[in-house]
């Protein structure tokens, strides 16, 4: 009894010292948030969004709900910046921090480049995503971030984009047999995925899922991919879920991580070998780097800057998703485009079969083409592939717009707020991109410089590495895809509906029928 005596009067003793020192801390914060309002000039903001529930916003979450079924989750988004005149406006709710969404070129800047050092990915994304990729360079912030930033840079030069032609060509080839030589209508967006996921696994794991091969497609790498695609749907399945995603636990998701990891871990191994044996013989990953036709393997490089298997796995995963995902839905945006605008397709192959002076283009020629360029950066405009984003501030900062009774005052930013930039809305400034900005026209990139205004591959320090190697990879395919079909059409008239996952494209697919170039398909 007396020991408890004793500790009893601990407790009220130190009470009081907890609560004055919380109270202090509180105060402390008050007057630094104080402070940083009056020196940037940080006013109200000028948008609040009316909710019907002030302490969940639960009127809100149904209705993004409502239209993420619906197939149109980035058009609401992207309309309620668009109803606000393009401007940021803030999400207030009682039991949790304010969101700031904003569609504002200067704001992007501030955030991705010029004070990046306070904003870093959102903590939810980060918990949603590392199950499958672990610590990569898709989920982390500040040392870790940057850590990985420098074991990827080398491996993504451009002299490394060369030697990949041939390799796309031949899995090209495996493409070509899906598609129907009778003018027949069939999806082509399913096949545009099957080829970004067997070159991406061959440029990252020198051998490739053989998914448009069924000659070659083994059992085991039939279980990568479906694991793959498995484990990717339960992350958007999280992300969507935001702090609920706590109460989310799914047996099947964590075991197909766990085969997925094997199956990687299983080339990594291998790779890690290669190299003490290549050390042994003094032989450097690629032998002949100036050799077009060296095959080139990601891995291999990336032994240079670690023999962490785990690092190796995580970076592979991390990677796979921006390569794969992201070329397969920009190929798929496009031709769902050109199979409306014939038009433009016509145009788009007296370019493509005026520029290739050889059976398949160099890259040079793929650089040099200018409507094929236009048509790439109106379809990244138009549909980007990944419309939205978040970045979470990791201390109290601001942003330079958004406040005021004009919003063009600085706004303050509290630790933890999250701000959701929308390139839906963003892509579609008027005063970038014109009155017509809804419109598909790729000839309004005739001299157009939109600066921070178009971000389809981020900005800053964060800027997509794999950049080159996404448009080489879709330039590639488009142009060979013009050599040999000579028209395109569709027989699908109804409007545009989003599948949107880690990456947007058609929720119907790309319904299309080609008439074959007999000369150019070899007939």
């Amino acid at each position: 009894m007396a020991g408890f005596g004793v500790g009893s009067d601990l407790i009220l003793y130190l009470s009081p010292v907890l609560v004055l020192s919380l109270l202090v801390r509180r105060l402390v914060h008050f007057f630094n948030d104080k402070k940083l309002i009056k020196q940037h000039g940080c006013k109200p903001p000028m948008n609040i969004a009316p909710l019907w529930d002030p302490i969940l916003g639960i009127d809100l979450v149904l209705q993004f709900i409502r239209a993420a079924r619906e197939g149109r989750y980035i058009r609401f988004s992207g309309g309620r910046l668009i109803s606000y005149d393009y401007a940021t406006y803030v999400i207030k709710r009682l039991a949790l921090p304010d969101t700031i969404y904003t569609a504002e070129p200067e704001n992007i800047k501030h955030i991705l480049a010029t004070e990046f050092k306070n904003f870093g990915l959102a903590e939810l994304r980060i918990n949603a995503m590392f199950p499958l990729f672990g610590s990569s360079i898709f989920t982390t912030n500040g040392p870790a971030w940057a850590h990985s930033r420098a074991l990827l840079r080398p491996s993504f030069t451009r002299s490394n984009m060369a030697p990949l032609h041939k390799m796309m060509e031949r899995h090209f080839q495996l493409l070509l047999n899906h598609i129907p030589r009778d003018k027949s209508f069939f999806d082509l967006q399913q096949p545009f995925f099957c080829f970004t996921m067997d070159t991406a696994t061959e440029f990252l794991m020198g051998k490739s899922t053989h998914t448009l091969d069924s000659t070659r497609h083994s059992e085991a790498e039939r279980h990568f991919v479906q694991d793959y695609l498995n484990c990717c749907y339960e992350a958007v399945l999280k992300i969507v879920l935001g702090k609920l995603q706590i109460f989310r636990y799914s047996r099947t998701a964590s075991k197909a991580r766990d085969r997925a990891w094997a199956y990687v871990d299983g080339f990594a191994e291998h790779a890690l070998a290669s190299r003490e044996a290549r050390k042994v013989k003094g032989e450097s990953a690629i032998e002949d780097e100036g050799d077009d036709s060296a095959e080139y393997n990601f891995l291999e490089e990336m032994t240079a800057q670690t023999n962490s298997r785990a690092e190796l796995r995580s970076e592979v995963l991390g990677v796979l998703l921006a390569s794969r995902d992201t070329t397969a839905a920009l190929l798929s945006n496009l031709f769902y485009a050109l199979s409306r605008r014939p038009h433009i397709y016509a145009k788009l192959r007296t370019e493509v079969l005026s520029r290739i002076k050889g059976p398949l283009p160099t890259e040079e020629e793929l650089n040099n083409m200018t409507y094929l360029r236009w048509c790439i950066n109106e379809t990244l405009r138009f549909h980007p592939v990944v419309p939205g984003n978040t970045r979470e501030a990791l201390c109290d900062t601001t942003i330079p717009l958004g406040g005021g009774p004009d919003g063009k005052s600085p706004l303050f930013v509290k630790k933890g707020t999250p701000v959701i930039y929308n390139l839906h809305a963003i892509h579609r400034r008027p005063d970038i991109y014109g009155d017509d900005s809804h419109e598909f026209r790729p000839e309004r990139w005739d001299g157009l410089r939109p600066g921070w205004g178009f971000i389809p591959f981020n900005g800053g320090p964060r800027i997509c590495l794999g950049q080159q190697f996404a448009l080489s990879e879709a330039s590639f395919v488009i142009a060979r895809m013009l050599q040999c079909f000579e028209s395109i059409e569709t027989n699908d008239s109804s409007d545009w509906l989003e599948s949107y996952s880690l990456v947007m494209c058609s929720k119907k697919g790309v319904s299309v029928s080609l008439t074959p170039d007999k000369e150019h398909l070899g007939w």
